[in-house]
């Protein structure tokens, strides 16, 4: 294993274990969402994080909303390695293997949360997009040849960027894969009083070939409170020997 940072997994999720659905339309899941943002982003937040973590799928969902990047072919060819372009006190790390996002700013805002984006590549990222990201002052790691090399990420988080404690957000299968694999300790839920009953969304967790399977992973209960709303906020750690 590697130096890496202490990793939580913080999700909110229906009563039906879904991180994403019709449910998310209504009012008990409003208040949800407060409780959810209270605890790991608010002025008070109960976890001291420098960062989080989320798959490009869930990226482009929620913030770059599947732009394309602004590339300029046959971009100089720029220097081999990670780029630094600043510290910060939050980050907002995309797992991006190929290089497909198409950021528009260096930072990103989540309600009244601002974080500096950090990409996370690997070796098949051209460099046309990786100049595209320098252009726009993101900084990027590159992390493994053909899939992302877990350890050497990790390491470099918190080796370069100072990340000691890190949010893991999802989506399902990058959950997933990091909890199989030994990298996640702790999973945070704030869990909605609604469902909607589709078999179309994710759920919590989901294997992918070649990146995980069905193989148990077992938790132990740390603490269970109620929030706004009538939904529950549930915290594991994760049980790595198994």
């Amino acid at each position: 294993m590697p130096d890496r940072p202490y990793i939580f997994c913080h999700m909110s999720i229906s009563l039906d274990g879904k991180i994403m659905g019709r449910y998310m339309e209504t009012e008990a899941s409003e208040k949800a969402g407060q409780a959810f943002y209270r605890i790991a982003f608010g002025k008070d937040r109960f976890y001291q994080h420098q960062g989080w973590l989320s798959g490009r799928v869930t990226t482009d969902d929620n913030f770059t909303l599947y732009a394309r990047p602004a590339l300029i072919p046959g971009s100089p060819k720029v220097t081999a390695g990670d780029y630094v372009a600043r510290k910060s006190d939050m980050y907002y790390v995309s797992i991006d293997p190929s290089g497909r996002l198409g950021w528009q700013d260096h930072v990103l805002h989540y309600h009244d949360t601002t974080a500096d984006v950090l990409e996370v590549l690997t070796e098949k990222a051209s460099n046309d997009y990786k100049a595209f990201l320098r252009r726009l002052g993101i900084s990027y790691i590159v992390a493994g040849r053909d899939r992302y090399d877990y350890d050497q990420m990790l390491q470099k988080l918190k080796d370069e960027f100072g990340i000691q404690i890190l949010m893991l957000g999802g989506g399902a299968v990058l959950n997933w894969s990091f909890i199989q694999k030994g990298y996640c300790d702790e999973v945070s839920l704030i869990v909605n009083p609604a469902a909607d009953g589709s078999v179309k969304t994710q759920t919590l967790f989901m294997e992918r070939e070649g990146l995980s399977d069905d193989t148990p992973v077992t938790f132990q209960l740390l603490d269970v409170q109620r929030t706004e709303g009538d939904g529950v906020w549930l915290r594991y750690k994760v049980n790595h020997d198994q």
